[in-house]
């Protein structure tokens, strides 16, 4: 059954092949410790009993042992993945009418409320700032900052992204993780930097963001040397060192960049979700806590003044 939950998985919900992959290892683990063969062995006892063992486990061996001694057990958020690898397996069963184990049975541990690194707005306006020559490189890299910023786009959404995207308009669409299209948006400052960095450039090849050696030359060669996620990496990292920001900066930290801006500024979190294609409104919420910040300002403005009024 889990060969054909696998199949279902890719091909009727449309899951990446990455994400298909994660599921074989979970349910593989699952299926090999507990010795279950047939669906209906499923019980709360087998997956109380899983849970125990996989919370007892090393998250330094690569191999799952039976009995840990020493060392870092496997994080929450770990062991969630395997609960959740399972729960959509029992409702695949459910689907087919095949007995097992209700899914709503199973509930996901309780994990540390996640926090996010930030830059503030002086050390963002230093960021985009730092790439200041007239260069194809400074050109590129500019331009590289300004959208990553505009759109709050995944670092590999932005290395996909085709040269012959149309600036003139204030908007694209991006297909993201799981597939789905979303629409994001051309800031002016970001359609200037893409229009000056594309002006000076001498190929006519098809990535947006390619490497020097192929944008600085008239040679055609199709995909060229497409910017990997990895080199888009190093180019902020290089700028955040040049703008003097000690703290790691990466793509994306500016992408959370584009989501606490977006929401200091009064935008709804639904709106927000929508722009940054995350699926659940929950990996949206941690941002809220960010622009909480603000509340502690208006505790003060309007706390108890009954004292200041009497005196």
């Amino acid at each position: 059954m889990k060969k054909e939950f696998l199949e279902y998985m890719e091909i009727e919900k449309g899951r990446s092949l990455k994400t298909v992959k994660n599921y074989d290892h979970y349910l593989t683990r699952f299926f090999e410790y507990t010795k279950v063969k047939d669906p209906k062995d499923i019980t709360d006892e087998v997956l109380r009993n899983f849970r125990l063992w996989l919370n007892r486990q090393n998250a330094s061996q690569k191999k799952v042992s039976r009995v840990t001694q020493g060392g870092e057990t496997l994080k929450k958020k770990t062991q969630n993945y395997h609960l959740i690898a399972i729960r959509m397996f029992l409702k695949y069963m459910l689907r087919r009418n095949i007995t097992s184990l209700a899914p709503d049975r199973i509930e996901l541990a309780k994990v540390p409320e996640r926090s996010i690194d930030m830059i503030n707005a002086e050390e963002l306006k230093r960021l985009l700032d730092a790439p200041s020559g007239d260069d194809l490189k400074s050109l590129r890299d500019k331009a590289i900052l300004e959208l990553l910023f505009s759109t709050g786009l995944r670092v590999s959404e932005l290395c996909s992204l085709s040269r012959y995207l149309d600036i003139q308009r204030d908007e694209f669409s991006i297909r993201g993780k799981g597939e789905k299209v979303r629409v994001v948006f051309l800031s002016e400052e970001a359609k200037k930097a893409i229009k000056n960095y594309l002006a000076a450039r001498k190929d006519l090849d098809d990535p947006l963001f390619a490497g020097l050696s192929t944008i600085n030359t008239k040679e055609t060669n199709n995909e060229g040397n497409r910017l990997t996620p990895r080199s888009v990496e190093r180019i902020v990292k290089h700028y955040a060192i040049k703008a003097g920001i000690t703290k790691k900066v990466t793509p994306h930290i500016i992408r959370h960049s584009f989501a606490t801006d977006l929401l200091q500024n009064g935008a709804d979190i639904r709106s927000v979700q929508a722009m940054l294609g995350h699926a659940d409104i929950s990996t949206t919420q941690v941002y809220t806590h960010v622009t909480d910040k603000h509340l502690g300002d208006i505790h003060k403005m309007f706390h108890n003044h009954k004292g200041s009024q009497n005196s």
